[in-house]
Parts: structure tokens; C-alpha cells; sequence
């Protein structure tokens, strides 16, 4: 299972970014390698409770019929939807987006699952804390395979 409170799963993720290079070319999407730090960094910090969100209109009408698909097993399609404010189209510096995002890796996984299902997801709502790990895990597989990582 793909959960970022597993300290092996972990430490897959953490070697799998140190592969990733800023001129990694990405499979699939518009982010380039730094801008996909960025994000990654951005949606994670929801759960850390460093950005606190709302959940959106969008969420409450349909996270029900998702919830099952995005916490499954299968991994996220390409091109997933996400979320408008993380979307992220100005450059970034790779270097400071990369250390930013292991940080955030470190501080949720400190703050653990108790404090992350304290947390609002923007498009489900509350989620468990292992739900958050799962989730968050799924979200740094995903966008490392973007990248061939």
C-alpha cells in the first residue's frame, strides 16, 4: 500500500526524488520538474495543516462516487483534474521546490496521522489519517511516474 506514514513506502518516495533532475522530462501534463515539486509540496501542506482549505462545492456534491477509485489501489490516470489553486505555471527554482517538498514529506509524517485527519481536503473533505497517508502517497507516485522516477 501506498501510504506516506509507512516508513519503507517513505523512503521509496524520498530515493525515487532524488532521481528526478530539472531537466527530467515529464510523460504526460504541463508542469515541468520544478513546478511539479512545487505542487506536490502545495497539496501536502493541506494535510500538514500548514494551509488549511475549505472543502469545495464541487467536493461535498460528488467525493462520495471518487473517494473508492483515488483511495484504491489503482494508480491516478494521467491528466487527473486537480485542483485549480494548485495548479502551478510560473517557474520555479528546482533546488528550493525540491528541498521545500522534502520538509513538508518530513513535517507531515512528524505531525503523524492524528494530526492530518484534523485536516480539510479541498475536495473530500475530512478524510482519517490513514486516508490522508494513502492519498498523499498516491499524489508523490503519481507525479514521480510523470517524471519517469
Amino acid at each position: 500500500m501506498q501510504d506516506l506514514f509507512d516508513d519503507g513506502y517513505r523512503q521509496t518516495i524520498l530515493e525515487r526524488l532524488d532521481r528526478l533532475r530539472p531537466e527530467s522530462p515529464r510523460q504526460w501534463g504541463k508542469m515541468d520538474s520544478a513546478q511539479m515539486l512545487c505542487h506536490c509540496a502545495t497539496a501536502l501542506e493541506v494535510g500538514t495543516g500548514d494551509s488549511p482549505r475549505k472543502q469545495a462545492l464541487a467536493g461535498k456534491l460528488l467525493a462520495w462516487m471518487a473517494r473508492g477509485k483515488l483511495l484504491g489501489d489503482a494508480p491516478f490516470s494521467h491528466n487527473s483534474p486537480t485542483d485549480p489553486t494548485f495548479v502551478v505555471t510560473d517557474p520555479r527554482d528546482f533546488d528550493r521546490e525540491k528541498a521545500r517538498l522534502v520538509a513538508t514529506i518530513s513535517r507531515f509524517v512528524e505531525r503523524g496521522p492524528e494530526h492530518a485527519a484534523q485536516q480539510i481536503h479541498s475536495f473530500f473533505g475530512r478524510l482519517s489519517g490513514e486516508e490522508w497517508g494513502l492519498l498523499m502517497g498516491k499524489h508523490l507516485d503519481h507525479h514521480l511516474r510523470q517524471f519517469g522516477c
